[in-house]
């Protein structure tokens, strides 16, 4: 018997197939029916599953088979396309109920490198998660938008390329502004 694979690996492999999936739907429905790329919808909910223990990870899971089943049962690719849908609601879901139940996601992140964060950063590690939470609400949005009333390419070029390009901006930019709240913290 093989070693297991260490659970952070499978988490990495199975955002890496997250961020892939459009691009593979894309070039997969020029070639196959969608009944047979949901079976790449199924293996990336089971990964997604088995990858997992968290209960909003494995809801995301059951949501991805239950998408890949309608694609499959009807040969249609809308349910297909609707993928980058849900991952936006989920992470929506993960980033508002951690407001609700604080810390919230970014404050936890935060302590990974400083345990002892100041009220302060607190609070600005809150505004962050709230500008995440507006961030996947609109990609939600944007990505629906495409999956009802775009062509397949400018569904994929949204969904795996401008949608990752967005995200980028706006971790950069945030990155740009933390250093200024941390110098102004430092010296307040």
């Amino acid at each position: 018997m093989g070693a297991a694979v260490p659970p952070r690996l499978r988490l990495v492999g199975v955002a890496v197939l997250t961020a892939a999936y459009p691009l593979l739907v894309y070039l997969g429905l020029g070639r196959f029916e969608p009944r047979w790329m949901a079976l790449l919808l199924a293996a990336l909910a089971l990964l997604r599953a088995l990858a997992t223990r968290e209960r909003v990870w494995l809801a995301a899971a059951g949501g991805a088979l239950l998408l890949a089943a309608i694609s499959a049962l009807g040969n249609a690719a809308l349910p297909l396309k609707l993928y980058p849908v849900l991952v936006s609601l989920v992470l929506l879901t993960v980033f508002l109920a951690s407001l609700a139940h604080p810390p919230s996601v970014i404050e936890r992140l935060a302590r990974l490198q400083d345990p002892d964060l100041p009220p302060e950063a607190v609070a600005y590690t809150r505004r962050v998660t709230q500008v995440w939470c507006g961030f996947f609400a609109f990609n939600a949005l944007v990505s629906l938008a495409t999956t009802l009333w775009a062509d397949d390419a400018g569904w994929a070029l949204y969904n795996g390329l401008l949608s990752y390009l967005l995200m980028g901006a706006l971790f950069g930019g945030e990155w740009l502004v933390r250093r200024r709240v941390r110098a102004r913290i430092a010296h307040g």
